[in-house]
């Protein structure tokens, strides 16, 4: 890399690690929105980045960075002044308590400060409150007020004045119940079960959307019962039955009398920082790990073997392959997490984890990955429409059939067969099926062993043992850089009542490395590469295979 390009990598860098955060609160503050504040910060930050990709270097680059921010708000609020008049026109200095023939009402119409002034009435003195309801939001006057709560008219123009004060400090401080800028539907959860509670859980627990609004608003954010009542807009009563049944259920947790949510969730910013880091290292290391593939290949060629079967192409095969040598890889590094996410015990007698993602559609394409039954496993892959027509996971009669029709043994479903057809896992010519998946199997392995045990191979075969054990030590230094690289992200993202716990972060970085983030990138670029190759007529069935054992 020239010393240019590496600087400007580090410029890249700097930024997100140092000003993209403090850019957000910026905005945010300016905009008092969180949904304008992100967008405004994506627009900066691709701006910052486009920039120095074009070869620009700043000589004061804070300076810079902070210049650019001003102009793209200004803008901003310009666009927006034109299309909104008087957005920010409500100043509540400007009511004047004691005139009652000012129509208050509609001073504060607009829908945000409707909402601000609700939002602060639930927090001053019940007194107070009654009063300012009556008076701003009720038309009442000053004299049917004192009338209706036996007080005089010099009380009720104090109490207004000192409502009206404690109001405007409220509405002019940014009360913040949540870091976050996400809504609901704009998460996506994923669980790791070992085993499912016997209730469902827990996607009976992730699937409420109050349960979802809860647990956003409490996420590295602890509130009382009151202002998460107020923040949702749900009768206090009913939320208090909600939260006790979700800390009894370890999704929550109690500090005081405050509570806060116990699970992960992943932001934008955070996935962002991973994918840029992977933009930088995963060239490389897609290529270490498909030469160690393609030369691993040619030695069981040799053998006289094909170590995925004899039923689908290497070229379909490598789906697969790519992502079961990255896992198995991972795996062997020293600084590896032997510690998995899954395994908490949970009531119910259930044995599971969840981890939340903000969606960034725009970043990444999705692998998931199937529970697995008589051997079968299927990776999932997002691109093109590859998984559309494969179900979300296979019942145990199918995978059954399935197995069946790779040992050369009578169908007992046909039913069920034809339906292995549909999905893609198979083939049906003349009355016959055959299976179109990667078999990997324990007796072609021990025969592929034997064979290099008897050392009667080509010196080619030498060479690409040689050239393998030096790609498998430059594909472990790689693993150990994502390792320490992808942990100190999340721990700056993480909240203190999870980071504390080193098994769990342990844990949790084992599951990004080798799931969805990570898998996604390793596909990206092997597609970028043109070893992996995709179009209309690639089968649903990439990445499905069976281990046999015997």
């Amino acid at each position: 890399m020239s010393n240019k390009k590496a600087n400007h990598t580090e410029l890249i860098n700097e930024y997100i690690n140092n000003y993209m955060g403090k850019i957000f609160y910026y905005c945010l503050k300016k905009t008092s929105n969180k949904n304008e504040a992100e967008e405004l910060t994506q627009d900066i930050t691709l701006n910052v980045i486009s920039s120095l990709n074009k070869g620009n270097s700043p000589k004061n680059f804070s300076a810079w960075v902070w210049q650019i921010t001003r102009n793209i708000y200004s803008k901003w609020a310009k666009d927006k002044s034109n299309n909104s008049k008087n957005i920010n026109s409500i100043d509540i200095n400007n009511i004047e308590v004691i005139d009652e023939n000012d129509d208050v009402i509609n001073n504060i119409i607009h829908e945000e400060q409707l909402s601000k002034l609700r939002r602060e009435l639930a927090f001053i003195k019940s007194d107070y409150n009654n009063i300012i309801v009556a008076y701003y939001l009720e038309n009442k006057s000053v004299k049917d007020i004192a009338n209706s709560l036996s007080l005089s008219v010099d009380v009720i123009h104090q109490r207004l004045h000192r409502a009206r004060e404690t109001l405007k400090e409220g509405m002019n401080m940014e009360r913040t119940f949540g870091k976050r800028s996400y809504n609901p539907e704009e998460i996506v959860y994923t669980n790791i079960c070992a085993k499912p509670g016997s209730l469902g859980q827990p996607w009976t627990l992730m699937s409420p959307k109050l349960n979802q609004n809860i647990f956003l608003a409490c996420y590295d954010n602890p509130m009382t019962l009151e202002e998460l009542s107020i923040e949702i807009g749900v009768a206090l009563p009913y939320m208090e039955d909600i939260v006790n049944h979700l800390i009894n259920q370890t999704l929550l947790i109690k500090k005081g009398n405050k509570y806060e949510t116990n699970f992960p969730i992943i932001s934008k910013l955070t996935q962002q920082k991973m994918y840029l880091f992977f933009d930088g290292i995963m060239p490389h290391f897609v290529g270490l790990l498909t030469e160690n593939i393609d030369r691993l290949m040619e030695q069981y060629k040799e053998a006289d073997l094909c170590y995925y079967g004899p039923f689908q192409s290497y070229e379909d095969a490598k789906w697969m392959l790519l992502m079961d040598f990255y896992k198995g890889l991972y795996s062997l590094c020293d600084n590896s997490p032997k510690v998995y996410l899954g395994n908490t015990k949970r009531e119910n007698d259930g044995q599971w984890d969840v981890i939340g993602f903000e969606k960034i559609n725009d970043l990444s394409n999705e692998v998931g990955f199937h529970c697995q039954y008589n051997g079968f496993v299927q990776y999932r892959f997002s691109y093109m429409g590859i998984q559309d027509n494969t179900p979300a996971m296979l019942t145990q009669e199918e995978t059954y059939e399935l197995k069946m029709m790779i040992e050369n043994k009578p169908i007992n479903n046909l039913k069920i067969a034809d339906q292995l057809v549909k999905y893609g896992l198979a083939c049906k010519e003349d009355g016959k099926y055959t299976p179109y998946v990667a078999v990997i199997s324990k007796k072609i392995n021990d025969d592929f062993l034997n064979f290099c045990k008897k050392k009667n191979y080509s010196s080619a075969f030498i060479e690409h043992a040689n050239v393998r054990n030096d790609l498998y030590n430059k594909i472990l230094e790689n693993i150990r850089n994502i390792n320490s690289t992808i942990k100190e992200i999340l721990k700056e993202d993480i909240p203190e009542c999870i980071s504390k716990s080193d098994e769990f972060i342990s844990a949790l970085l084992e599951s990004i490395c080798t799931t969805s983030i990570t898998l996604s990138s390793i596909i990206k670029y092997a597609l970028k590469s043109k070893w992996l190759k995709y179009d209309e007529n690639n089968p649903t069935s990439l990445g499905a295979y069976f281990y046999v054992e015997d």
